[in-house]
């Protein structure tokens, strides 16, 4: 299955378009709404006080635009580090998951921040404190490295991966917690990559959607609809995006 679009004749990939707009640096279509849409919203569920308007200045013209409050250098940092990592993505789509691949986007994301700084805080690597999510325990440290590898394990083993295997995943790479800080951003990063290597249309979880996506992912195993409904309804936003752009959300044999 894969997803295409028809132009001047010639069938193509919306991963090919991704990488051809990229590669072309093309201002104003899919590739360049993406890595705004998607940076914004994820750093933004995650506390950065950055607007939408200044990540799309950060991206269009590396600077800030005009301001008049302070602002976190780190939410600066992670936002250009977050363009870095879906250019990453993109270009390997194709490449499995695995252990190092998620450490690296970790590297990525969270380089040259203060945490970086910190010699407690591993960038790049497993957490070593124990931490939380939403008032949950996760997984301790010591047991990160085995619970990631089983994931992995799992996951691998579904030649097919449906909409629920991505979720599935996502939710229980979560509630391993892996890293010190930035597991929402890595999971979500991986998600958009493996809508795109699956079949499935990639979606963002927009800021108005973050209630529905922490409920989804608290119930999940009880109410799974919760989750699948919101990530559906983010689908159907990028849907529109592609009917815009005029590629194609339909999928062939």
């Amino acid at each position: 299955m894969e997803q295409t679009i028809q132009q001047s004749g010639k069938e193509r990939t919306l991963l090919n378009v991704l990488r051809e707009e990229k590669q072309m640096g093309l201002k104003g279509g899919i590739y360049h709404r993406t890595q705004i849409d998607l940076t914004y919203n994820s750093n933004h569920i995650e506390g950065s006080r950055l607007t939408h308007d200044q990540t799309r200045y950060i991206f269009e013209t590396n600077t800030l635009g005009v301001t008049d409050e302070a602002v976190n250098v780190d939410d600066i940092v992670e936002t250009v580090n977050h363009f870095r990592c879906i250019d990453f993505i993109i270009e390997r789509v194709e490449q499995p998951l695995t252990e190092d691949f998620v450490k690296h986007l970790h590297g990525m994301l969270k380089a040259g921040t203060s945490d970086s700084r910190r010699d407690w805080f591993a960038v790049g690597d497993y957490k070593r404190f124990p931490n939380e999510v939403g008032g949950c325990e996760t997984c301790p440290p010591e047991e990160v490295h085995e619970a990631m590898e089983t994931l992995l394990s799992s996951y691998h083993g579904k030649k097919q991966k449906s909409l629920d295997d991505l979720l599935d995943f996502h939710v229980r790479f979560e509630r391993i917690h892996p890293f010190q800080d930035g597991n929402g951003r890595v999971g979500r990063l991986i998600l958009f990559k493996e809508c795109l290597a699956n079949g499935q249309v990639p979606f963002i979880i927009t800021d108005e959607l973050k209630f529905f996506y922490y409920r989804g992912l608290s119930q999940w195993g009880h109410t799974n609809g919760y989750l699948t409904d919101t990530c559906l309804a983010a689908q159907d936003h990028y849907k529109a995006l592609l009917d815009y752009f005029r590629i194609s959300s339909h999928y062939s044999e």
